[in-house]
């Protein structure tokens, strides 16, 4: 049977089509995007679930997931709480997808916090960053139980044989960091995943590991500090070759070169990242996906189902962690 992704279209930036336009590329004999929207939207042959409402990025999220039953993110991910569907895919509210996966879909036992698994297309290969978002005070047995998560989806879904794991901080010395970052380096020492010790924001482009958690707040500076460093030395690259006439002429030599980097390093090629940690699976995508981007966050949330990544989680969490006191 074909894999069924339930798809909020009223959650991007650029509008409900953009959307609709993303999942019908990803449409497939073994993908199957199912659009939750407003009865008036053109779905493009899709099938359709008629929706009534939308949480803006502005809403409190808890409030609005119970306030809005109806919205089209509350229902595509009420769909795989369900069973109607087996992942959702949204580029709306993280917050209320957080909650509606909480509300809707459930924690797996044992599962101390979701967490956001964002890939980073580092230069020695994808790197997952856990947590991107979700969390933004956490406990070292939260980012034990996220080493244990990122570690599951990179060997799992990326085909690393044998994931290294570091941890986020500003030095690479033990000692270094908050009581957090001290604290949850000592309980990855004793935790059953290979951890290599901390890592420097700084070499995040770089890789040399294949996982890396962190609480979600430093998660997330990083993520859009790192997303927004790239947007601007790729423009200001292109200005800067296309301001004088020198600059054209080499341009035209580096175009291969450009076009490589631009593709490796592009957020596009993922497209979301998913929500770990719950019964069924959740892909949150950037609130400016293009339509590219969209499709590779469906995609990447079908391979994610075809793997098994959630009864993988239900069956190895519990037996590595314990339960939150």
């Amino acid at each position: 049977m074909p894999v069924r992704v339930a798809v909020d279209a009223l959650g991007g930036d650029r509008g409900p089509l953009e959307i609709v336009s993303g999942a019908r590329d990803a449409a497939s004999a073994e993908l199957t995007p199912v659009i939750f929207g407003p009865a008036e939207l053109d779905t493009l042959g899709l099938e359709h679930v008629v929706t009534d409402g939308v949480i803006e990025m502005e809403d409190k999220p808890a409030d609005a997931v119970r306030a809005k039953p109806d919205a089209s993110l509350v229902r595509a991910a009420r769909a795989v709480g369900d069973g109607a569907a087996d992942v959702v895919v949204s580029a709306g509210n993280t917050g209320a997808m957080l909650a509606a996966g909480l509300l809707h879909i459930r924690r797996l036992p044992g599962v101390h916090r979701p967490g956001i698994a964002v890939v980073i297309p580092s230069v020695k290969g994808p790197l997952v960053l856990i947590d991107g978002g979700a969390n933004a005070d956490a406990r070292p047995e939260h980012l034990v139980q996220f080493a244990h998560m990122g570690t599951l989806f990179s060997h799992d879904v990326l085909g690393v044989a044998t994931p290294s794991v570091g941890l986020l901080s500003i030095g690479e010395e033990a000692e270094k960091g908050n009581q957090l970052t001290r604290e949850a380096h000592e309980a990855l020492i004793e935790a059953d995943v290979r951890f290599v010790g901390n890592v420097e924001g700084r070499k995040l482009l770089e890789g040399g590991v294949d996982v890396l958690v962190c609480d979600g707040f430093t998660g997330n500076v990083a993520l859009k500090t790192l997303e927004g460093t790239i947007a601007t030395l790729l423009t200001s690259l292109r200005e800067e070759i296309a301001s004088t006439m020198t600059g054209k002429l080499g341009g035209l030599l580096i175009r291969p070169a450009t076009r490589r980097l631009r593709t490796k390093l592009d957020p596009d090629t993922y497209g979301g990242a998913y929500l770990l940690g719950l019964r069924g699976l959740m892909v949150i995508a950037h609130g400016s996906s293009s339509s590219q981007a969209i499709a590779n966050a469906i995609r990447l949330g079908a391979a994610g189902v075809e793997h098994g990544i959630v009864a993988a989680l239900a069956e190895r969490l519990p037996a590595r962690t314990q339960p939150q006191t």
